[in-house]
């Protein structure tokens, strides 16, 4: 019961300012007496591939670390949006894709942001119609990605363009895919967990691709946490803490326990108003896998992915990446380091 009380307050508060993310303010934070952040805005999806960042919110982990730091969640639907909350001041650091990422780097000529931590690999898939046997059936028909330009949508977008599939690539938000594709005006959906999952056991879909067949080791990011470098440069102390929190929930979410999974559940039940069903839960984790590495590798790959199909223009990549906070907590904690390909800061 303690659990979920604080779920609801805490959780509750991130729902109802998602409405107020894109109108806040392009100041950072002020200073407490000890030099930390007043507080902490944070962007995040109510997704199972978001788990780590859920979890964490939820159970009070990253609230404990961050000590006198407000922690300010708020929820998204998908990247795309959460850069321009990003941009636009509404937030200090956020829980996201690689493909947003890299646009609101580039975009800004890498002056918004840095990847500071992976969270999960994995956990993507394409679902389509039962009758549907082999892609080339998808040409011409539609096919439901979360959002333009965000990680699945470039992830369908390549793939189809490799198989010389004309698919009609539209922007479903998750919320809404179900009924899309329950009333059959899809023919299938690139999506993150749960919702691949549910169109799966739920809404009798097929799965015709699981997206970790398509890269080396079947490892690649799927959600990394990144930080705004103004936020990063006034409060690197507020940021080791909430890394710290990060790399406890990570390996609470990493571990599978049935405990874990059921307060994820109940926090998503918070956040969505309506609970996964076990079998989709189970499915959904199954998915996936959680891990502080962001697969810096794989970023290389999703930037010629996004070049290739038109959403994100050919730019150099050094400095995304900040791991010298996460790679000092892990050494501390007797764990291995994570590699950023070369494309971190100097």
């Amino acid at each position: 019961m303690g659990f979920l009380k604080r779920s609801v307050a805490l959780l509750g508060a991130g729902a109802l300012l998602l409405g107020a993310a894109a109108c806040g303010g392009s100041s950072t934070p002020k200073a407490n007496a000890d030099g930390s952040a007043s507080e902490l805005r944070l962007g995040y999806f109510a997704n199972i591939t978001h788990a780590t960042a859920i979890y964490g919110v939820s159970s009070g982990i990253f609230q404990k670390d961050l000590g006198s730091t407000k922690l300010v969640p708020k929820t998204f639907n998908a990247g795309p949006e959460t850069i321009e909350a990003l941009r636009g001041g509404a937030l200090d650091a956020a829980f996201l894709g690689p493909n947003p990422a890299i646009n609101g780097f580039t975009q800004t000529n890498g002056s918004l942001l840095r990847i500071v931590a992976g969270t999960t690999s994995g956990g993507a898939s394409l679902i389509v119609q039962p009758n549907i046997t082999d892609v080339s059936q998808l040409s011409g028909k539609k096919v439901a990605t979360p959002q333009v330009g965000n990680t699945q949508d470039v992830a369908a977008k390549s793939y189809f363009k490799t198989k010389n599939v004309k698919a009609n690539v539209v922007a479903v938000a998750n919320a809404d895919v179900e009924s899309a594709f329950t009333g059959k005006s899809i023919a299938g959906a690139w999506v993150p967990e749960p919702y691949a999952s549910r169109l799966l056991l739920n809404d009798g879909g097929k799965k015709l691709v699981d997206e970790a067949t398509l890269w080396p080791g079947g490892k690649f990011v799927t959600t990394q946490l990144v930080v705004t470098q103004k936020f990063l440069k006034a409060y690197p102390a507020t940021v080791e803490a909430l890394l710290k929190g990060l790399i406890e929930a990570n390996d609470k979410v990493a571990a599978k326990s049935p405990d874990v999974e059921a307060a994820v559940n109940a926090a998503i039940k918070v956040l969505s108003g309506k609970a996964l069903k076990p079998a989709v839960l189970t499915s959904a984790f199954a998915a996936l896998t959680a891990t502080v590495d962001p697969i810096a590798s794989s970023l290389k790959t999703d930037l010629e992915h996004g070049v290739e199909i038109g959403v994100t223009k050919q730019a150099d990549l050094k400095g995304i990446y900040d791991l010298t906070i996460l790679n000092k907590l892990l050494t501390a904690a007797g764990k291995p380091t994570v590699d950023d390909a070369g494309l971190g800061v100097s």
